[in-house]
């Protein structure tokens, strides 16, 4: 039996996979570049525009949000690029004197998302990027072959930013601090520049997203953000870097399309079992999971009460993931289950589920002792799940 797991993981060893699925420090910085001169340039643009073309009573300033998978700490290089690319998920949120929660206005969708993209249009002739307008969910500006910026756009109402500010008596210094002690600090950003820290994010209520056709969709990205963190404490990093190595997986074998990531975190998080210093049992039992689940509808209590179906895949895709996501099993516990003498062999193994980027360093595997085995958790089985036969 072989022990895998240094090749997954194996402290600042730079070969190891999870450092080299990482962004570099060079490309987090060029994102953060990106994402300041554009909330730079949005924050005054709008705030002119919110009464001489938003049609709204006075100037709003609006504020902006890094949600997704760098919110997450998930983010990582696409194994295929182009056309794979890094994405930094920045949401832009207006705060609306006038707002009906049931019925907001449709027009102002409309001219919402044409005024964003109108004001980019100079930036990104400025700064040599593209702005594809074809996203009906977001503004996108394509910084680099490898990377983009998606802009969704919000809408809440004014008195409920106030509500929360005032409820949380946040003032600038203390939003300083609090900046500096969290994940913000790594994404460079800045309260006094509209760029609220996550507590105030987490209060906020009837927040609504504009669709490119004017449609308003009720959204809270922190609903997905809030479960997700409640996970990783409850299980521990491992989860984390377990579904990074799922999403390098889906982009090695997907050049398009396969699960999307938020999907494949809800799947690896719905019976995660930790594995003490083994990544690579940690994976295996997660993929036997995506195996499994992939193939029939896939919601989550803890995100908004089971209402929505996150697998979007059709009945076809649905069946190549799940196939693909048996083979990673498979691949995984063969490997494993080798001698020490055909330790090549179990890097080739799993190399041929995620590329190249799995190191080929026989020293960073190692014999499975019976301690190892024992300090790996119990397994609990659990009964076959039947899919649900209501749409969603």
């Amino acid at each position: 039996m072989l022990n895998l797991h240094s090749l997954f993981f194996n402290g600042d060893n730079p070969d190891a996979f999870d450092k080299a699925i990482s962004p570099s420090e060079e490309q987090r910085k060029e994102l953060v570049r990106a994402k300041n001169k554009i909330r730079d340039h949005l924050r005054e643009g709008i705030r002119s525009a919110s009464t001489t073309v938003l049609g709204m009573e006075k100037q709003v300033e609006p504020r902006f949000r890094t949600q997704g998978s760098w919110s997450y700490k998930t983010c990582i290089q696409g194994a295929q690029v182009p056309p794979q690319e890094m994405d930094w998920d920045f949401g832009v949120y207006l705060p609306v004197t006038v707002w009906d929660v049931s019925a907001p206005p449709h027009a102002m969708a409309k001219l919402y998302f044409a005024f964003v993209e109108e004001s980019l249009e100079g930036l990104c002739r400025r700064e040599g990027w593209k702005l594809p307008k074809l996203n009906p969910r977001c503004v996108r500006v394509k910084i680099a072959s490898w990377a983009h910026i998606d802009l969704p756009l919000y809408a809440a109402p004014e008195e409920k930013f106030k509500k929360v500010k005032e409820s949380m008596a946040l003032d600038h210094a203390l939003s300083k601090n609090y900046l500096r002690e969290s994940v913000s600090a790594s994404l460079e950003e800045h309260s006094e520049l509209g760029e609220m820290p996550e507590d105030f994010w987490a209060e906020m209520e009837d927040i609504h997203m504009a669709k490119r056709n004017g449609e308003w969709v009720k959204s809270d990205p922190e609903q997905v953000s809030k479960w997700f963190n409640d996970r990783v404490s409850e299980h521990g990093d491992q989860l984390r870097r377990v579904c990074r190595y799922l999403k390098a997986w889906r982009d090695y074998h997907w050049e398009d399309g396969g699960p999307t990531s938020v999907l494949l975190m809800i799947m690896a998080a719905k019976r995660f079992e930790r594995a003490p210093g083994r990544d690579d049992i940690a994976l295996e039992r997660a993929a036997e999971a995506v195996e499994e689940f992939v193939r029939g509808e896939v919601r989550e209590a803890g995100i908004d009460l089971c209402e929505e179906d996150f697998n979007r895949l059709n009945d076809e895709e649905r069946q190549l993931a799940s196939l693909r996501a048996g083979e990673l099993r498979s691949a995984i516990r063969r490997a494993r289950a080798l001698q020490v003498a055909m330790r090549q062999d179990a890097v080739l193994r799993v190399q041929e589920q995620f590329g190249e980027r799995i190191p080929n360093d026989l020293d960073l595997v190692v014999a499975d002792s019976a301690g190892e085995v024992r300090s790996a958790e119990a397994r609990v089985v659990v009964p076959p799940v039947v899919g649900a036969t209501h749409a969603g």
